[in-house]
């Protein structure tokens, strides 16, 4: 095992698998992130191709429902007061950077900042010779 998943000296089973458990509950913060990001380049493209669907309605001579959709829904917040990226700009100051700081510094304090010391562990113990 290489030296940067390398347990240090002294630090227990129960500690490495609850910085496992804190690494894995990082990796779905991760992955709610990555769903936030996709949500917002969806409701931008669902604004820009609506825009899209205005001017095609215009100029096909449906001024009074082109009107409707261009007052009603083009540029409209997803949330009170927000676009998209609001919603992903707060979870990120709110909630994604304390988690990972939170991470980090249990890391730093318990295995010298060593990450994935859980799964590190278990690959050596579940290797297999050959492929």
């Amino acid at each position: 095992m290489d030296e940067a998943h390398r347990r240090p000296a002294g630090v227990d089973d129960q500690t490495v698998e609850a910085l496992g458990k804190l690494s894995e509950a990082l990796e779905v913060v991760e992955e709610a992130r990555g769903h936030l990001y996709a949500f917002h380049r969806r409701c931008g493209t669902a604004d820009l191709t609506l825009r899209e669907a205005v001017g095609l309605l215009r100029e096909a001579g449906h001024a009074a429902i082109a009107d409707d959709l261009q007052t009603n829904l083009v540029g409209r917040n997803v949330l009170p007061d927000r676009w998209s990226y609001r919603v992903v700009e707060e979870y990120d100051e709110m909630y994604y950077e304390t988690f990972t700081a939170a991470e980090a510094a249990a890391r730093e304090a318990l295995v010298d900042g060593k990450r994935h010391l859980f799964e590190a562990e278990m690959k050596v113990a579940e290797r297999r010779d050959g492929p």
